[in-house]
């Protein structure tokens, strides 16, 4: 499968982790919070050092292992240098679907984190903002997406 195929196969689920989620409200990963949520999903926002926060109304778990309830994929916002760790995590937790967030710049991804899934039998979606495989997200979004997509 493409990361496309693998993003939306991650969408069509219902509860995601959006791991290294920012307290700041004007970040980027919020606005991914606030997309996905107003889209019905159930988003569990993971930093360590925002436990026991709330963004947006939702609690803030430090780990997956302090999640109240398991979670049928994540993204990742973190730094690449501390994703591995977190991609261990979510593999022991038996998450399945991961998904490395990549806008401008390197991303989330590390040679470490995609190891680890691949080691796991995971293929990690790489390459891909959640924007560009979301329905109907707005003109930029999707020419992003084409851009990528077509080596642009």
């Amino acid at each position: 499968m493409t990361s496309l195929e693998l993003a939306q196969d991650l969408l069509r689920q219902r509860r995601i982790a959006l791991v290294g989620a920012s307290r700041d409200p004007r970040d980027f990963t919020r606005s991914v919070l606030r997309e996905l949520v107003r889209r019905g999903y159930q988003v569990a926002p993971i930093h360590p050092s925002a436990a026991g926060a709330e963004l947006d109304g939702l609690p803030v778990a430090a780990s997956f292992g302090e999640l109240d309830a398991p979670v049928d994929g994540a993204i990742f916002f973190t730094p690449p240098a501390r994703t591995a760790g977190a991609v261990e995590e979510a593999l022991a937790a038996g998450v399945r679907r991961l998904w490395f967030h990549r806008g401008g710049g390197a991303g989330a991804s590390s040679p470490e984190a995609i190891a680890a899934c691949r080691a796991a039998g995971v293929e990690p979606i790489l390459g891909l903002c959640p924007f560009m495989a979301l329905p109907d997200a707005g003109w930029f979004h999707r020419l992003h997406g084409f851009m990528r997509r077509h080596g642009g």
